[in-house]
């Protein structure tokens, strides 16, 4: 097969973001870096979205890229793991290095209440041109705090897994969490963690179930045509999700995607390679 950059169907384009750099992945920076570059210039590049990055780990991604030097910037996604209060001094440090970086996306987790007066710090902080993502802790009132993240300009996140079950969101609360950010007009989210495999899936060493990324633009389609998103989001069957998903109209699909604008996957190719198999791309 030729090995350049082959069309990729609207569902897909820049799904996927690279955080390699974040558990379970376990690369170097150097690694992440030059697998990152690979697959934007491999077969399924378009599938390929934002590169993720700590705020804490710039310096060393400044200088990898300087080692590197790739031909145009990096498009970056700046992830606050250094406070709110480290979000200028960040910003500053990318774009001041713009000949090797380009920022697209900061994100960063919210404290427990998700109060007004931090999200508008958060506007202020993050240039009015980059996407703003917002992760509100599931809990009491969880779903108050995605909508206020919503009503204050930023992209509310759901974290559908993690290191330990507890980090897993049940079926019925991202439905929930769907319900509300398909209400808003216009309104996007952002998915994390977990979602390396597109279909629903219980883990032998873990016994832990997994959300998949397909059930996931499924559950989201049919959460804009009213259709039954629980049990989109509950499916094990591959065959009937890779049907529903091919039967939607390019129009359909951008939908889901202005809905569903991408998740982040420390495996790219394993990702790709699901999507590739069950004849997606």
């Amino acid at each position: 097969m030729p090995q350049g950059p082959r069309p990729t169907p609207p569902l897909f384009s820049k799904l996927v973001d690279d955080s390699a750099l974040f558990p379970p992945g376990t690369a170097s920076m150097a690694e992440a870096l030059h697998s990152y570059l690979d697959a934007r210039t491999g077969p399924h590049s378009g599938v390929l979205g934002l590169f993720l990055c700590p705020a804490s780990r710039l310096p060393e991604l400044i200088t990898e890229l300087i080692k590197i030097r790739p031909s145009t910037p990096l498009p970056l996604s700046l992830v606050i793991d250094t406070g709110l209060g480290g979000v200028p001094k960040a910003i500053s440090i990318v774009e001041s290095r713009a000949e090797l970086l380009n920022l697209h996306m900061v994100e960063m987790p919210a404290p427990s209440d998700v109060d007004d007066v931090w999200l508008e710090r958060v506007s202020e902080f993050v240039p009015e041109d980059v996407v703003r993502v917002v992760e509100p802790r599931r809990g009491k009132g969880w779903l108050d705090g995605v909508r206020n993240v919503i009503e204050h300009g930023s992209w509310p996140k759901i974290r559908c897994g993690g290191q330990s079950p507890e980090n897993f969101p049940s079926v019925d609360e991202v439905a929930d969490f769907l319900a509300v950010v398909a209400g808003v007009t216009g309104a996007s989210f952002k998915a994390t963690n977990s979602l390396h495999r597109a279909v629903r899936h219980t883990d032998p060493d873990t016994g832990i179930t997994h959300h998949g990324s397909l059930n996931l633009l499924v559950a989201s389609a049919r959460c804009l045509a009213g259709g039954d998103v629980r049990d989109a989001l509950s499916s094990t069957d591959a065959d009937a999700l890779t049907a529903e998903a091919k039967g939607l109209s390019d129009q359909a699909a951008k939908a889901v995607r202005e809905l569903f604008a991408c998740y982040g996957s420390a495996t790219f190719g394993e990702t790709v390679t699901d999507f590739e198999e069950l004849g997606l791309l």
